[in-house]
């Protein structure tokens, strides 16, 4: 059935005032360390503690990813309600905020990081997630939630070198090393480095990465503190996209064997990123912030997968391409944020501007074999396949060849995006906020199509006001209680940009909503609980099938509810749990695809004594469709168990053992496609070394 607000409304308003009679009073506190991760987000650009902020979020921080063996963003996603993994190709991070799948909308220190890539967690502070859409902050995308990172950034008046050298059962480790120093006159080096080598339990696999990100502080006056980062990425790694499916499920007799080329199944990625942030106080109630940031990156994707599977015949068979990206980013943004009252209200308000710039250069060729003259060729099922570097043999017995030689699109992109945005958190009373706000984008792309037999330019300029307005009402200072309203769009040239053909250039932009109710409560000085219940509705015009000159409006429909607690049950028990139910269907009334209806999470730490510890935790994710289609094959429902422990050798060496996928469960936790499951990794321990001098 599907879920919807206003049948449990009442009962969310009207259950914490039931606890509230009988609390007292706590302080607001920015809890560090053992407690509560954090009390402020960074990314909502306000001073606003997460409890008045009328929208779901979760922070995981650099201590907690440390402590649970975490390298990657798709780990975070593992324990983290309302959203799940998608495979992205094998080649990049892939979310699902709410349903809503993604592949641009991520950021790093509020700036937009949409290059296809994974993430390296090194020189990372914290990661935010929010979820619903809010074009407000952070413009288009972002129709589902966001992913931000916080860097780490140079410290005045400290000095430490930390390193984390690591290292798991399948081959790959890591080496990290987080240095500071103050060099005087209230000015900061902190330099961030890391080198991983990559491994896994799939044949063929191999990678590794680099990342160097030195960064400066400068505190110019007690008023203006400047700091300055470079960062340097240079990423390969082999592309895996999993197994096909048949009789509606992943073949698990296939969970050892890889679809692909061994010697072309890769990614390369290089980068070079730079930022600038600029913070000034005018006064105590007018702080001013500006953010220069700059991106250059160069990517290659090269991949066979699976695009046909005959069971009977036990035959596959293959496709592939080439991928190219170049692309620069320049983000120019600042806000003002001041507090001043009109009569007995108080107002916080951000006013705030981005100017965006971004070209981006992108071409594909698809396979050709030389048997076919086309892009698929079929060979017989073995461990390994009889395809190596572009050669193999075919069911027929006949040698064959491929070449990416066959153009798919060769696009040249320029894009200015000018934005504009005002939010006014209004404190009506002592116990009721108010927040309402919008933004104003200019969305204005080129692309130009270097096809031989095209070359033409194609252009598009939306401009779109994206409204944001959210109620806070907090019986006592430790429970609040909101309602809240968003909306957000994206352009018809999607996430990448990479072309407008077909009618894509005379559409208007896809919209959405988000309608959410929740409750924020701090029952302790230690513990936090957090519930939601939310509707996403999306609007696309689409071209009408009964009169080719008009466009009809095409609607999906995203529901559910999420629940998160955290905090410690005792001085040495912790523990993190969350649960989401989800229910979405398109406007045929088909189930949405890699839309979970149950996914649940549970992480819990104990110290034993002074020098040990240990955590378990489990993830458990429902079962979903592949694509969205009556007859689309199912991901089954898993639950996979992780553990750790830790023994302190001293006052500055820690030695940590994290165990994930405990119980050894085969399971496929995300697909791309029909013939395309992801293979989650058997069980595997990682081994780390974590201290300072």
């Amino acid at each position: 059935m599907k879920f919807r607000l206003t049948s449990i409304a009442t009962a969310i308003i009207l259950s914490p005032a039931a606890f509230a009679a009988d609390m007292e009073d706590i302080e607001r506190l920015t809890v560090e360390g053992k407690y509560l991760s954090v009390n402020q987000s960074n990314s909502i650009k306000s001073p606003t503690p997460i409890i008045d902020v009328p929208q779901s979020l979760s922070i995981m921080t650099a201590e907690e990813i440390t402590a649970r063996g975490i390298t990657s963003v798709g780990q975070i996603i593992d324990y983290t309600p309302g959203v799940n993994t998608s495979q992205g190709e094998g080649h990049r991070d892939s979310v699902v905020f709410r349903g809503v799948r993604s592949t641009a909308d991520f950021y790093l220190d509020g700036n937009r990081d949409d290059v296809q890539y994974y993430r390296a967690l090194y020189n990372i502070e914290q990661v935010e997630i929010l979820r619903g859409p809010n074009a407000l902050l952070f413009g288009r995308g972002g129709t589902g939630g966001i992913l931000n990172r916080v860097s780490k950034k140079a410290k005045t008046g400290e000095q430490f070198v930390n390193y984390n050298v690591s290292a798991n059962t399948f081959g790959a480790y890591n080496l990290q090393l987080d240095t500071n120093v103050d060099t005087g006159d209230k000015s900061a080096l902190r330099i961030n480095a890391m080198y991983e080598s990559l491994d896994n339990h799939r044949d063929f696999f191999y990678g590794d990465r680099y990342g160097f990100n030195p960064t400066a502080r400068f505190e110019v006056s007690d008023d203006t503190i400047v700091d300055l980062s470079y960062e340097y990425i240079d990423h390969e790694r082999f592309i895996d996209r999993g197994v096909p499916t048949a009789n509606g499920e992943p073949v698990e007799a296939f969970e050892d064997i890889v679809f692909g080329d061994p010697e072309n199944n890769y990614q390369t990625l290089g980068a070079d990123v730079f930022r600038a942030n600029v913070e000034h106080t005018f006064s105590d109630n007018l702080k001013g912030n500006f953010n220069a940031f700059y991106g250059d990156y160069d990517k290659v994707y090269s991949n066979f997968y699976a695009a046909g599977y005959n069971a009977d015949a036990n035959q596959v068979t293959l496709d592939g391409y080439i991928d190219n990206t170049q692309r620069e980013n320049l983000i120019l943004s600042s806000n003002l944020v001041g507090e001043f009252t009109t009569g007995s209200i108080e107002h916080t308000v951000i006013f705030g501007g981005e100017v965006i710039n971004t070209k981006s250069n992108q071409d594909r060729f698809n396979t050709v074999f030389d048997s076919t003259g086309g892009d698929r060729e079929t060979f017989n099922i073995s461990r390994p396949l009889s395809f190596r570097g572009l050669t193999g043999t075919n069911v027929d017995g006949v040698t064959v060849t491929a070449d990416f030689s066959d153009l798919n699109d060769d696009t040249r992109v320029d894009l200015d995006v000018y934005s504009f945005y005002v939010q006014d958190e209004i404190a009506l009373s002592k116990n009721l906020d108010l927040v309402v706000g919008a933004r104003f984008d200019s969305f204005d792309i080129e692309v130009f199509n270097a096809d031989p037999d095209v070359l033409e330019t194609r252009s598009r300029k939306d401009e779109q006001v994206s409204p944001r307005a959210g109620i806070v009402y907090k019986p006592q200072e430790n429970i609040s209680i909101y309602a809240s309203y968003s909306e957000s769009f994206l352009p018809r040239s999607g996430e990448q940009y990479a072309n407008i053909n077909g009618d894509a250039d005379a559409l208007d932009p896809d919209t959405f909503t988000n309608q959410e109710i929740g409750i924020k409560w701090d029952f302790n000085d230690s513990m936090s609980f957090t519930a939601a219940i939310f509707e996403n509705e999306q609007t696309s015009l689409d071209n009408d099938p009964n009169d080719v000159e008009r466009f009809i409006e095409v609607d999906s429909d995203i529901s559910g509810f999420e629940i998160q607690l955290q905090g410690y049950i005792t001085d040495k028990w912790h523990i993190t749990a969350n649960y989401s139910n989800l229910d979405g269907e398109n406007a045929s009334g088909v189930a949405l695809r890699e839309l979970p209806e149950n996914t649940m999470s549970v992480w819990t730490t104990y110290e034993v004594n002074d020098v040990f510890g240990f955590g378990i935790g489990a993830t458990y994710q429902d079962e979903s469709f592949v694509v969205t289609g009556e007859d689309s094959p199912v991901l089954p429902s898993y639950t996979r168990v992780d553990a750790s422990a830790y023994y302190t050798l001293s006052d500055k060496t820690r030695l940590q053992l994290n165990v994930e996928n405990l119980t050894d469960t085969l399971y496929f936790p995300n697909a791309q496609s029909t013939h395309q499951a992801t293979v989650g990794a058997p069980i595997n321990a990682r081994l780390s070394l974590i201290g300072s001098f």
